[in-house]
């Protein structure tokens, strides 16, 4: 493929691509295949640096910009990716293996944050109002945080940028993007798309990069950056909040989850499982928003498993870009080893594989969908991420039991709960501790809606009203006449 691959592949830095200062490149891999797609520009520390200094360049002029005029280049930005949305949805499908239908998903959902943020870009918060003394107006207004540092994952290689640039261009901040070294392209090809869109030099640019240490600590530690924004493991994501605080950089952490989806007796079953597939499957099961801890109760567990076996059996795994695949390979070979890893120990600790022995045969990092049974409540397998077609079963009979075993981890971004009794569903909404919960749903991301978790999965809100307001400050100014 990589004679046929046209795309950019070199750094993007104030408006234009070019290759890394001292010419070094890695390749990125298509993992249905394991081969070479392209080799991309390997950014250096004074890459990175260069990347930061055309960023601080841009900011005023971006920052003063009237938010109309702002508003309407992230309108032309939604515009341009949804016409060019097969396009972007090949190049996930390339680099990151999953099925072109959630490709598709994904493409659809990176253009919706231009538009929700172009419509946020002219709502910016402010107040005028009078001391409680009477000696003076209290005035706030809001002003852009000043240069971000996004680093971006590579389950959601559009995404998972759009949604931090378009609120950081809305707030009229300009951004260093760092993708991850496993899914560069898709970046790449959206920062040409927002140049056409009217983003002026400078206001965005992408730094693919294997020597992620020194490139990302020495943004951390520039004096432009004022913002570090994250996705990625909460492993990760404490080691950069430690480099952060050295300069007390405003920090926004979208980091790992452990999801609970809690099915119980009174719920009905086949849209209980309709919704588990959703909730666990899309984009291959590589998402921090993936139900990870099945909990059903007792008295529908034999049916809600047999259903639930039956609708991972019929899924269609292969190669990403084949018509009617349904689930791709896993995005590396590490993912693969990590997920087999996890099966062995739990089938070694007592739990039963219902499903999941025929994996595909290569080349390319397949695992075949995987439900396992007689899992302990207390498994090792229901403590990890596992970020993988494997949904582990746990039974319940008392709520108060399981809401305990939900709550007990670490993470807390998203929950499940299904139930025909809506006022019980809301209270365990309002028991499980997490920042989103899906009440009789499997899907609960929106681009309108605040994305973001509690404990160890995160610090702020992404999405919605609340994701433009991280890239702002508050301004109080006294005021007497």
């Amino acid at each position: 493929m990589t004679e046929s691959f046209t795309g950019p592949s070199g750094l993007f830095i104030d408006g234009s691509f070019r290759p890394a200062s001292d010419g070094v490149v890695f390749p990125v891999e298509d993992p249905s295949t394991g081969k070479t797609i392209v080799d991309v520009a390997n950014a250096s520390v004074a890459d990175g640096l260069e990347a930061a200094e055309a960023a601080q360049k841009a900011l005023a002029p971006w920052g003063t910009r009237t938010p109309r005029e702002r508003a309407e280049v992230l309108r032309a930005a939604f515009e341009l990716l949804t016409a060019h949305r097969d396009e972007i949805a090949d190049l996930i499908v390339a680099e990151n293996g999953k099925a072109r239908v959630d490709a598709l998903a994904e493409a659809d959902y990176a253009a919706e944050f231009f538009r929700w943020f172009s419509e946020e870009a002219v709502r910016l918060p402010g107040s005028l109002r009078e001391s409680p003394t009477g000696n003076r107006r209290i005035m706030e207004i809001s002003q852009p945080v000043g240069v971000v540092l996004a680093i971006t994952p590579w389950n959601l290689p559009a995404a998972m940028i759009t949604r931090k640039v378009a609120p950081a261009l809305a707030a009229g901040c300009t951004v260093v993007v760092k993708p991850s070294n496993q899914t560069p392209l898709t970046a790449l090809r959206i920062a040409e798309l927002l140049t056409q869109a009217g983003v002026p030099s400078g206001a965005v640019n992408i730094v693919p990069t294997r020597r992620d240490r020194e490139v990302i600590a020495a943004l951390i530690d520039s004096s432009p950056v004022q913002m570090l924004s994250f996705t990625g493991s909460t492993q990760v994501g404490r080691q950069l909040l430690s480099q952060a605080s050295g300069r007390i950089l405003n920090t926004g952490m979208e980091l790992g989850g452990n999801a609970p989806f809690i099915v119980f007796e009174d719920a009905d079953v086949d849209k209980a499982v309709e919704a588990a597939m959703t909730a666990k499957m899309r984009h291959n099961a590589e998402a921090c928003t993936a139900a990870n801890r099945f909990y059903v109760h007792d008295n529908i567990r034999a049916e809600f498993t047999g259903k639930f076996v039956q609708a991972m059996e019929a899924l269609r795994v292969g190669p990403g870009s084949e018509d009617g695949t349904e689930v791709g390979p896993l995005a590396s070979k590490a993912a693969l080893e990590g997920l087999q890893e996890a099966v062995d120990a739990a089938l070694q600790a007592g739990a039963k594989r219902a499903t999941g022995t025929d994996v595909p045969a290569g080349p390319g990092y397949y695992f075949a969908p995987t439900v396992l049974t007689d899992v302990a409540p207390d498994a090792d397998i229901l403590n990890h991420e596992l970020f993988g077609p494997v949904a582990p079963i746990v039974g319940f009979t008392d709520e108060d039991h399981v809401v305990a075993m939900a709550n007990a981890t670490d993470m807390g971004l998203g929950s499940y709960i299904f139930s025909a009794d809506l006022a019980r569903a809301l209270r365990v909404a309002e028991r499980v501790h997490a920042g989103m919960v899906g009440v009789n749903t499997g899907i609960f991301s929106d681009p309108a809606a605040p994305f973001g978790g509690v404990k160890q999965s995160g610090i702020g809100r992404e999405g919605g009203h609340h994701g433009i307001h991280e890239f702002l400050e508050t301004k109080y100014i006294a005021v007497q006449w």
